[in-house]
Protein backbone atom coordinates (compact mmCIF):
# COMPACT_ATOMS: atom_id res chain seq x y z
CA UNK A 1 0.00 0.00 0.00
CA UNK A 2 1.20 3.40 -1.23
CA UNK A 3 2.20 6.25 1.27
CA UNK A 4 -0.26 8.53 -0.38
CA UNK A 5 -3.25 5.65 0.30
CA UNK A 6 -3.21 5.99 3.75
CA UNK A 7 -2.77 9.58 4.19
CA UNK A 8 -5.07 12.02 5.45
CA UNK A 9 -7.51 14.14 2.84
CA UNK A 10 -6.96 17.71 3.02
CA UNK A 11 -9.70 19.66 5.09
CA UNK A 12 -11.26 20.94 1.97
CA UNK A 13 -11.85 17.71 0.94
CA UNK A 14 -15.58 16.97 1.67
CA UNK A 15 -17.39 13.42 1.56
CA UNK A 16 -20.05 12.34 -0.52
CA UNK A 17 -22.37 13.20 2.16
CA UNK A 18 -20.92 16.37 2.82
CA UNK A 19 -20.59 17.41 -0.62
CA UNK A 20 -24.28 16.81 -1.20
CA UNK A 21 -25.59 18.66 1.22
CA UNK A 22 -23.49 21.96 0.97
CA UNK A 23 -24.92 21.61 -2.86
CA UNK A 24 -28.86 21.48 -1.43
CA UNK A 25 -27.94 24.24 0.99
CA UNK A 26 -25.96 26.38 -1.87
CA UNK A 27 -29.00 25.76 -4.00
CA UNK A 28 -31.61 26.44 -1.64
CA UNK A 29 -30.18 29.79 -0.53
CA UNK A 30 -29.78 30.76 -4.16
CA UNK A 31 -33.43 30.18 -4.86
CA UNK A 32 -35.23 30.91 -2.03
CA UNK A 33 -33.11 33.32 0.28
CA UNK A 34 -31.52 35.37 -2.03
CA UNK A 35 -34.61 37.16 -3.81
CA UNK A 36 -35.65 38.47 -0.44
CA UNK A 37 -32.41 39.45 1.04
CA UNK A 38 -32.54 43.39 -0.04
CA UNK A 39 -36.22 43.64 1.64
CA UNK A 40 -35.31 41.89 4.59
CA UNK A 41 -32.42 44.11 4.90
CA UNK A 42 -34.62 47.03 4.59
CA UNK A 43 -37.42 46.00 6.81
CA UNK A 44 -35.09 44.72 9.58
CA UNK A 45 -37.55 41.96 9.24
CA UNK A 46 -36.71 38.40 8.08
CA UNK A 47 -39.72 36.41 6.45
CA UNK A 48 -41.02 33.67 8.78
CA UNK A 49 -41.17 31.25 5.85
CA UNK A 50 -37.74 31.27 5.34
CA UNK A 51 -37.60 30.11 8.71
CA UNK A 52 -39.99 27.59 8.49
CA UNK A 53 -38.16 26.15 5.19
CA UNK A 54 -34.89 25.74 7.85
CA UNK A 55 -36.80 23.18 9.62
CA UNK A 56 -37.92 21.57 5.73
CA UNK A 57 -34.43 21.87 4.53
CA UNK A 58 -33.26 19.92 7.88
CA UNK A 59 -31.37 22.33 8.97
CA UNK A 60 -32.33 22.78 12.67
CA UNK A 61 -30.85 19.90 13.59
CA UNK A 62 -27.67 18.98 11.94
CA UNK A 63 -26.18 17.37 15.06
CA UNK A 64 -29.44 15.93 16.82
CA UNK A 65 -29.50 11.99 16.05
CA UNK A 66 -32.48 10.70 13.87
CA UNK A 67 -34.75 9.29 16.05
CA UNK A 68 -34.99 12.20 17.87
CA UNK A 69 -36.17 14.32 14.67
CA UNK A 70 -32.55 15.36 13.64
CA UNK A 71 -30.20 14.87 10.58
CA UNK A 72 -27.32 12.89 12.45
CA UNK A 73 -25.35 15.27 11.52
CA UNK A 74 -21.76 16.73 12.22
CA UNK A 75 -20.62 20.13 12.97
CA UNK A 76 -18.67 20.36 10.10
CA UNK A 77 -21.44 19.90 8.07
CA UNK A 78 -23.64 22.64 10.05
CA UNK A 79 -20.48 24.67 9.58
CA UNK A 80 -20.78 24.02 5.41
CA UNK A 81 -24.40 25.25 5.99
CA UNK A 82 -23.89 28.48 7.89
CA UNK A 83 -20.87 29.54 5.32
CA UNK A 84 -23.44 28.36 2.50
CA UNK A 85 -26.00 30.67 3.96
CA UNK A 86 -23.78 33.94 4.94
CA UNK A 87 -22.24 33.92 1.49
CA UNK A 88 -25.93 34.89 0.93
CA UNK A 89 -27.11 36.43 3.85
CA UNK A 90 -25.69 36.53 7.30
CA UNK A 91 -29.07 37.13 8.93
CA UNK A 92 -30.49 34.00 7.40
CA UNK A 93 -27.53 32.39 8.52
CA UNK A 94 -27.37 33.23 12.42
CA UNK A 95 -30.54 31.76 12.43
CA UNK A 96 -29.43 28.34 11.99
CA UNK A 97 -25.54 28.80 13.50
CA UNK A 98 -27.72 29.75 16.93
CA UNK A 99 -30.37 26.99 17.09
CA UNK A 100 -27.17 24.65 15.65
CA UNK A 101 -24.30 25.25 17.54
CA UNK A 102 -25.78 27.04 20.88
CA UNK A 103 -29.51 25.85 21.37
CA UNK A 104 -29.10 22.18 19.74
CA UNK A 105 -25.73 22.02 21.11
CA UNK A 106 -26.21 22.81 24.78
CA UNK A 107 -29.26 20.77 24.95
CA UNK A 108 -27.42 17.84 23.64
CA UNK A 109 -24.33 18.00 25.75
CA UNK A 110 -26.35 18.94 29.16
CA UNK A 111 -29.89 17.69 28.78
CA UNK A 112 -32.02 14.67 30.15
CA UNK A 113 -33.20 11.98 28.75
CA UNK A 114 -36.43 13.50 29.16
CA UNK A 115 -36.05 16.55 28.05
CA UNK A 116 -34.16 15.02 24.87
CA UNK A 117 -37.66 13.08 24.40
CA UNK A 118 -39.77 16.25 24.77
CA UNK A 119 -37.95 18.93 23.19
CA UNK A 120 -35.75 17.61 20.01
CA UNK A 121 -39.40 16.89 18.10
CA UNK A 122 -40.09 19.64 18.49
CA UNK A 123 -36.76 21.79 18.01
CA UNK A 124 -35.94 20.23 14.68
CA UNK A 125 -39.84 20.88 13.28
CA UNK A 126 -40.73 24.14 14.05
CA UNK A 127 -39.55 25.54 17.46
CA UNK A 128 -36.57 27.77 17.16
CA UNK A 129 -34.10 28.52 19.81
CA UNK A 130 -32.27 30.79 21.43
CA UNK A 131 -29.12 31.76 23.98
CA UNK A 132 -29.71 34.11 26.64
CA UNK A 133 -27.07 35.07 28.42
CA UNK A 134 -25.74 38.73 28.06
CA UNK A 135 -27.33 41.65 30.13
CA UNK A 136 -27.08 45.28 30.34
CA UNK A 137 -23.98 45.49 32.62
CA UNK A 138 -22.41 41.89 32.18
CA UNK A 139 -21.16 41.72 28.19
CA UNK A 140 -18.02 39.66 27.71
CA UNK A 141 -18.30 39.74 31.89
CA UNK A 142 -20.73 37.52 31.78
CA UNK A 143 -20.94 36.07 34.99
CA UNK A 144 -21.78 39.27 36.52
CA UNK A 145 -25.05 38.70 35.26
CA UNK A 146 -27.59 39.80 38.02
CA UNK A 147 -30.94 37.55 36.88
CA UNK A 148 -31.70 35.53 39.70
CA UNK A 149 -33.88 32.47 40.02
CA UNK A 150 -35.30 31.81 43.55
CA UNK A 151 -36.37 28.15 44.24
CA UNK A 152 -40.15 27.48 44.81
CA UNK A 153 -40.53 24.40 46.14
CA UNK A 154 -41.75 22.95 43.32
CA UNK A 155 -40.95 25.23 40.52
CA UNK A 156 -37.97 28.33 40.11
CA UNK A 157 -39.12 32.29 39.63
CA UNK A 158 -36.70 34.18 37.82
CA UNK A 159 -36.51 37.98 37.56
CA UNK A 160 -34.27 40.03 35.65
CA UNK A 161 -33.80 41.26 31.89
CA UNK A 162 -31.51 39.62 29.45
CA UNK A 163 -29.69 41.57 26.52
CA UNK A 164 -28.96 41.25 22.88
CA UNK A 165 -30.75 37.69 22.11
CA UNK A 166 -30.45 36.89 18.81
CA UNK A 167 -33.45 35.04 17.25
CA UNK A 168 -35.31 36.90 20.11
CA UNK A 169 -38.40 37.95 18.29
CA UNK A 170 -38.76 34.30 16.79
CA UNK A 171 -37.76 31.58 19.19
CA UNK A 172 -40.14 29.88 21.26
CA UNK A 173 -37.51 27.91 23.53
CA UNK A 174 -34.55 30.24 25.26
CA UNK A 175 -31.68 29.11 27.21
CA UNK A 176 -31.42 31.38 30.14
CA UNK A 177 -28.88 31.78 32.92
CA UNK A 178 -29.61 33.11 35.94
CA UNK A 179 -27.87 32.89 39.18
CA UNK A 180 -29.86 30.83 42.63
CA UNK A 181 -27.09 31.67 44.39
CA UNK A 182 -25.25 35.20 44.59
CA UNK A 183 -23.69 34.08 47.80
CA UNK A 184 -21.69 31.55 45.19
CA UNK A 185 -20.55 33.74 42.81
CA UNK A 186 -20.56 32.47 39.09
CA UNK A 187 -20.99 29.08 41.06
CA UNK A 188 -24.02 29.57 41.32
CA UNK A 189 -25.36 30.07 38.07
CA UNK A 190 -27.69 27.79 36.25
CA UNK A 191 -28.83 27.46 33.17
CA UNK A 192 -32.53 27.19 32.79
CA UNK A 193 -35.13 25.68 29.54
CA UNK A 194 -37.59 28.47 29.20
CA UNK A 195 -40.73 28.69 26.90
CA UNK A 196 -42.06 31.73 25.66
CA UNK A 197 -45.52 31.15 27.01
CA UNK A 198 -44.18 30.98 30.31
CA UNK A 199 -45.82 33.08 33.28
CA UNK A 200 -43.71 36.04 34.02
CA UNK A 201 -41.82 36.03 30.60
CA UNK A 202 -42.21 38.84 27.55
CA UNK A 203 -40.13 39.51 25.01
CA UNK A 204 -38.76 43.80 25.13
CA UNK A 205 -36.96 46.34 22.54
CA UNK A 206 -35.61 45.01 19.21
CA UNK A 207 -32.59 46.43 18.13
CA UNK A 208 -32.43 48.71 15.38
CA UNK A 209 -28.89 47.14 14.13
CA UNK A 210 -25.99 48.22 11.47
CA UNK A 211 -25.79 44.57 10.14
CA UNK A 212 -27.46 41.58 10.33
CA UNK A 213 -30.33 43.80 10.45
CA UNK A 214 -32.78 41.12 9.30
CA UNK A 215 -31.69 38.72 11.80
CA UNK A 216 -33.84 39.82 15.37
CA UNK A 217 -31.79 40.90 18.06
CA UNK A 218 -33.60 41.61 21.69
CA UNK A 219 -34.20 42.08 25.41
CA UNK A 220 -36.07 39.49 27.34
CA UNK A 221 -37.97 40.30 30.62
CA UNK A 222 -38.83 38.13 33.66
CA UNK A 223 -40.82 38.84 36.48
CA UNK A 224 -41.48 36.25 38.77
CA UNK A 225 -41.03 33.65 35.37
CA UNK A 226 -42.20 30.66 36.30
CA UNK A 227 -39.94 27.97 35.35
CA UNK A 228 -40.70 24.26 36.25
CA UNK A 229 -38.07 22.23 38.29
CA UNK A 230 -38.05 19.79 35.35
CA UNK A 231 -36.74 22.48 33.24
CA UNK A 232 -33.09 22.96 34.76
CA UNK A 233 -30.51 22.18 32.00
CA UNK A 234 -27.73 20.06 33.40
CA UNK A 235 -26.79 20.17 37.68
CA UNK A 236 -27.90 23.58 39.28
CA UNK A 237 -24.74 25.48 39.61
CA UNK A 238 -23.42 24.56 36.59
CA UNK A 239 -24.42 27.03 33.99
CA UNK A 240 -20.99 28.85 34.08
CA UNK A 241 -19.55 25.58 32.70
CA UNK A 242 -22.48 25.19 30.06
CA UNK A 243 -21.84 28.54 29.18
CA UNK A 244 -18.55 27.94 28.41
CA UNK A 245 -18.47 24.69 26.44
CA UNK A 246 -21.54 25.77 24.89
CA UNK A 247 -19.89 29.05 23.50
CA UNK A 248 -16.44 27.49 22.48
CA UNK A 249 -18.29 24.82 19.73
CA UNK A 250 -20.31 28.39 18.92
CA UNK A 251 -17.38 30.26 17.88
CA UNK A 252 -16.80 27.51 14.61
CA UNK A 253 -20.43 28.84 13.60
CA UNK A 254 -19.13 32.15 14.05
CA UNK A 255 -15.87 31.24 11.79
CA UNK A 256 -18.17 29.89 9.42
CA UNK A 257 -20.25 32.91 9.21
CA UNK A 258 -17.47 35.25 8.39
CA UNK A 259 -15.58 32.93 5.90
CA UNK A 260 -19.38 33.29 3.86
CA UNK A 261 -19.78 36.54 4.38
CA UNK A 262 -16.16 37.31 3.03
CA UNK A 263 -16.71 34.88 0.62
CA UNK A 264 -19.86 36.67 -0.87
CA UNK A 265 -18.07 39.81 -0.58
CA UNK A 266 -15.16 39.03 -3.00
CA UNK A 267 -16.93 36.70 -5.46
CA UNK A 268 -19.23 40.25 -6.10
CA UNK A 269 -15.91 42.75 -5.91
CA UNK A 270 -14.34 39.83 -8.51
CA UNK A 271 -17.31 39.98 -11.17
CA UNK A 272 -17.70 43.70 -10.80
CA UNK A 273 -13.52 44.63 -11.57
CA UNK A 274 -13.93 42.19 -14.82
CA UNK A 275 -16.74 44.14 -15.67
CA UNK A 276 -15.98 47.75 -14.49
CA UNK A 277 -13.94 49.96 -17.00
CA UNK A 278 -11.46 52.70 -16.44
CA UNK A 279 -8.73 54.08 -19.39
CA UNK A 280 -10.07 51.74 -21.67
CA UNK A 281 -9.98 48.75 -19.79
CA UNK A 282 -11.32 46.26 -16.95
CA UNK A 283 -9.96 47.40 -14.06
CA UNK A 284 -9.58 43.51 -13.22
CA UNK A 285 -6.80 43.99 -15.60
CA UNK A 286 -4.64 46.22 -13.39
CA UNK A 287 -1.98 45.07 -11.42
CA UNK A 288 -3.07 46.86 -8.30
CA UNK A 289 -5.76 45.29 -8.58
CA UNK A 290 -4.90 42.01 -8.76
CA UNK A 291 -2.51 42.19 -6.11
CA UNK A 292 -5.62 43.24 -3.68
CA UNK A 293 -7.61 40.04 -4.89
CA UNK A 294 -4.63 37.79 -4.63
CA UNK A 295 -4.63 38.90 -1.01
CA UNK A 296 -8.03 38.62 -0.12
CA UNK A 297 -7.88 35.26 -1.66
CA UNK A 298 -5.12 33.92 0.45
CA UNK A 299 -6.44 35.19 3.54
CA UNK A 300 -10.18 34.03 2.96
CA UNK A 301 -8.38 30.62 2.51
CA UNK A 302 -6.29 30.77 5.46
CA UNK A 303 -9.39 31.27 7.38
CA UNK A 304 -11.96 28.88 5.90
CA UNK A 305 -8.74 25.67 6.95
CA UNK A 306 -8.69 27.53 10.20
CA UNK A 307 -12.32 27.10 10.51
CA UNK A 308 -12.79 23.56 8.69
CA UNK A 309 -9.54 22.36 11.09
CA UNK A 310 -11.59 23.35 14.45
CA UNK A 311 -14.85 21.82 12.97
CA UNK A 312 -13.33 18.35 12.68
CA UNK A 313 -11.48 18.50 15.59
CA UNK A 314 -14.38 18.72 17.00
CA UNK A 315 -16.16 16.10 15.22
CA UNK A 316 -13.31 13.92 15.93
CA UNK A 317 -13.78 14.26 19.63
CA UNK A 318 -10.01 15.74 20.21
CA UNK A 319 -9.35 18.93 22.33
CA UNK A 320 -10.57 22.11 20.00
CA UNK A 321 -11.08 25.51 22.60
CA UNK A 322 -7.79 27.58 21.45
CA UNK A 323 -8.62 26.19 17.55
CA UNK A 324 -12.18 27.46 17.25
CA UNK A 325 -10.76 30.38 19.32
CA UNK A 326 -8.08 31.29 16.49
CA UNK A 327 -10.19 30.90 14.01
CA UNK A 328 -13.21 32.85 15.12
CA UNK A 329 -10.73 35.84 15.68
CA UNK A 330 -9.42 35.33 12.63
CA UNK A 331 -12.21 34.81 10.50
CA UNK A 332 -13.85 37.38 12.00
CA UNK A 333 -10.76 40.16 11.48
CA UNK A 334 -10.62 38.30 7.56
CA UNK A 335 -13.95 39.44 7.33
CA UNK A 336 -13.99 42.73 7.98
CA UNK A 337 -10.66 43.83 6.11
CA UNK A 338 -12.01 41.70 2.82
CA UNK A 339 -15.46 43.12 3.24
CA UNK A 340 -13.94 46.61 3.44
CA UNK A 341 -11.90 45.95 0.50
CA UNK A 342 -14.35 44.71 -1.51
CA UNK A 343 -16.77 48.00 -0.62
CA UNK A 344 -13.46 50.02 -2.10
CA UNK A 345 -13.53 48.47 -5.57
CA UNK A 346 -16.99 49.27 -5.96
CA UNK A 347 -15.73 52.69 -5.80
CA UNK A 348 -18.22 55.19 -5.53
CA UNK A 349 -20.81 52.57 -6.26
CA UNK A 350 -19.71 50.34 -3.04
CA UNK A 351 -21.29 53.14 -1.10
CA UNK A 352 -24.94 53.18 -2.27
CA UNK A 353 -27.45 50.37 -1.31
CA UNK A 354 -28.00 49.60 -5.02
CA UNK A 355 -25.04 47.01 -4.82
CA UNK A 356 -24.04 44.21 -2.13
CA UNK A 357 -20.82 45.61 -1.11
CA UNK A 358 -22.01 47.81 1.77
CA UNK A 359 -24.75 45.21 3.21
CA UNK A 360 -21.29 42.64 3.21
CA UNK A 361 -19.51 45.25 5.11
CA UNK A 362 -21.40 46.04 7.67
CA UNK A 363 -22.87 42.46 8.00
CA UNK A 364 -19.25 41.49 8.84
CA UNK A 365 -18.67 44.01 11.71
CA UNK A 366 -20.47 42.16 13.92
CA UNK A 367 -18.10 38.93 13.86
CA UNK A 368 -15.56 40.90 15.80
CA UNK A 369 -18.36 41.49 18.76
CA UNK A 370 -20.74 38.68 19.58
CA UNK A 371 -19.85 35.28 21.09
CA UNK A 372 -17.01 36.55 22.53
CA UNK A 373 -15.00 40.11 21.31
CA UNK A 374 -11.79 39.56 19.66
CA UNK A 375 -9.76 40.41 22.92
CA UNK A 376 -11.66 37.56 24.72
CA UNK A 377 -10.81 35.67 22.08
CA UNK A 378 -6.83 36.52 22.38
CA UNK A 379 -7.37 35.88 26.16
CA UNK A 380 -8.34 32.61 25.26
CA UNK A 381 -5.85 31.84 22.99
CA UNK A 382 -2.90 33.48 25.14
CA UNK A 383 -4.47 31.03 28.96
CA UNK A 384 -4.05 27.74 26.08
CA UNK A 385 -0.12 29.26 24.89
CA UNK A 386 0.84 29.73 28.92
CA UNK A 387 -0.39 26.91 29.84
Amino acid sequence: MSQLSTAPLPLTTLTEEEGMFRDAVRDFAEAEVRPHVEAMDRAGQFRPDIIRKFFEMGLMGVEVPEPLGGAGGSIFMAAIAIEELARVDASAAIYVDVHNTLVNNALLRWGSLAQHQALFPRMTSDLLGAFALSEPDSGSDAFALQCRADDRGDHWELTGRKFWITNGAEAGIFIIFANTDFARGYKGITAFLVEKDFPGFAVGKKEDKLGIRASSTTELILEQCRVPKANVLGPVGQGYKIAIETLNEGRIGIGAQMIGVARGALEAATRYVKERKQFGKAIADFQGVQFQLAQMGTDLEAARLMVYNAARLKDHGQVFVQEAAMAKLFSSQTADRITSQCLELFGGYGYSKEYPAEKYYRDAKIGTIYEGTSNMQLQTIAKGMLK
